[in-house]
């Protein structure tokens, strides 16, 4: 019975193809990938790579175990940030897929429009700061969204959130994004799930009459930054996870 409860179960994984398959936290590195961090090789406490630098005001990053294995802690308090940086980056033709393992605690739910961002990217050629994972609390609904994908410069697309992409709370999600010049394209998946809803290209940016163009990326920040002052909660806490920055998607 075990022998065919074995066959059984190797057949269904067969038939759920590569859509089902998942990384194991141990093994998220592997491959030729443009950066990778999952914090096992670290030590416990503040961070102590030279791979990766630090941006923080009113934040910390310390590395931590945990369930899963070793992960990133971000705490801020206010409008704080916190990101774990990543400079001199170099994708061949400027195209690149990022991934995220994600857990936060809380978002705000004050002030009203209180907007944040997670993933940041610039570069040379353009003064757009794209911000592919970002949101905004909507105190029309209520309620607290994640929002398009591309921020500084003419943009503004931060005051596009979407009803179709609440948030979650204190459980762990992955999130994909890429950037293409092919058409200044930004794209996003929640969970492996595709959400067009949240693209961001040359003509689609909130409207605006500027068009948007992606910069040439030499710097990607992730972590956490919220921009008004005053929020609820008073401060933030985050976990991060099997970070990585690759020319091809890497999945869930």
């Amino acid at each position: 019975m075990r022998l065919v409860a074995a066959l059984t179960t190797a057949l269904l994984l067969g038939m759920a193809g590569p859509a089902a398959a998942t990384t194991t936290h141990r093994d998220s590195c592997a491959g030729d990938l443009l950066f990778c961090e999952n914090f096992e090789r670290l030590p416990t406490g503040g961070p102590s790579t030279l791979d990766w630098g630090v941006d923080t005001r009113n934040g910390t990053l310390s590395v931590e175990r945990a369930r899963r294995g070793k992960v990133l802690h971000l705490h801020t308090v206010g409008n704080g940030r916190a990101f774990l940086r990543v400079d001199d980056f170099a994708a061949p033709g400027n195209r690149f897929y990022g991934r995220l393992r994600l857990r936060v605690d809380a978002f705000p739910t004050a002030p009203d429009w209180a907007h944040f961002t997670l993933v940041e990217a610039t570069g040379s050629g353009s003064a757009e700061v794209v911000r592919p994972i970002g949101g905004q609390y909507a105190p029309t609904v209520p309620g607290t969204f994640w929002g398009v994908g591309a921020d500084g410069g003419p943009t503004g697309d931060w005051t596009n959130w979407r009803e179709s992409a609440p948030v979650t709370e204190d459980a762990w999600q992955c999130f994909e994004w890429a950037l293409d010049p092919a058409g200044n394209r930004v794209s996003v998946w929640i969970d492996g799930v595709a959400n067009p809803e949240l693209t961001a290209s040359t003509t689609e940016h909130g409207g605006n009459a500027v068009p948007f163009v992606l910069p040439a990326v030499d710097t990607v920040k992730i972590g956490w930054q919220l921009y008004q002052a005053g929020p609820t909660p008073s401060q933030f806490d985050l976990w991060m996870d099997d970070i990585a920055l690759s020319t091809h998607r890497l999945g869930c």
